[in-house]
């Protein structure tokens, strides 16, 4: 079981089903800080080494893989599972943010200023998707592109925002900590926030450890230059 702490997070969720489950049980970053080793993760947040490993070694390696594997495959799945998602959910989520912050702004456990990090983050997303459906989607349908890395770089960078917003979240809900006296409104928010933090999470792990590693040998294989025009530019 010792193995896997040298391995990264982001190396472990790519090859061993069932692994973002434990990572998100134990709210370990697996997308965005994926290079860390399992070892340094568990030391950072004070967990067990042998228990996440324990927990590890008993999936089942052979399992069907969580999404799609083959490009094609695995961008429509994004596109249903978390495109679409993200774009039904966040909407209902602003609107009960903004019911629990005007009933409850005498609560001393109120999150305040989450409808102006959800309508951030909703914008954020709406605007980094339709970059992907609109260039980088459909370079890598049709079978790459001498200059995909720029466009995801771009992307992984957004990704590392994304991340920066979802740990926003965290910090205004207190981890979606619930008070004892929070009413079924405020409870339906809390729920909704995990949901979208740990869709957006899996969204990115599906992206930066499974789809973008498949087209980033371009690099070498057609010599790209050191620059070249931004294929995202028509989307802002």
């Amino acid at each position: 079981m010792s193995h896997f702490g040298a391995q990264s997070l982001r190396d472990i969720a790519a090859t061993l089903p069932g692994a973002t489950a434990v990572f998100r049980a134990n709210r370990l970053d697996f997308c965005c800080g994926g290079a860390t080793t399992l070892a340094a993760a568990a030391a950072e947040r004070g967990l067990e080494l042998s228990r996440l490993e324990a927990e590890l070694a008993a999936l089942d390696p052979g399992a069907p893989p969580e999404a799609p594997t083959e490009p094609t495959a695995l961008i429509a799945h994004i596109l249903k599972r978390y495109h679409e998602v993200h774009r039904r959910e966040l909407p209902e989520l602003i609107r009960l943010a903004r019911r629990v912050e005007a009933a409850h702004k005498d609560h001393p456990e109120r999150p305040v200023g989450l409808v102006a990090a959800l309508e951030k983050a909703a914008g954020a997303l709406d605007l980094h998707m339709m970059k992907e459906e609109r260039v980088l989607f459909p370079m890598m349908e049709d079978g790459g592109h001498p200059m995909i890395n720029h466009p995801i770089a771009q992307m992984r960078f957004e990704h590392d925002e994304h991340g920066e917003r979802l740990s926003t979240l965290e910090e205004i809900t207190h981890g979606t900590t619930l008070p004892a006296d929070a009413c079924p409104t405020w409870r339906a928010l809390y729920a909704g926030v995990r949901k979208l933090i740990e869709d957006v999470h899996q969204h990115v792990h599906l992206e930066n450890n499974l789809l973008f590693p498949r087209f980033e040998h371009a690099r070498t294989e057609f010599n790209e230059p050191a620059s070249s025009p931004c294929f995202l530019s028509a989307c802002h």
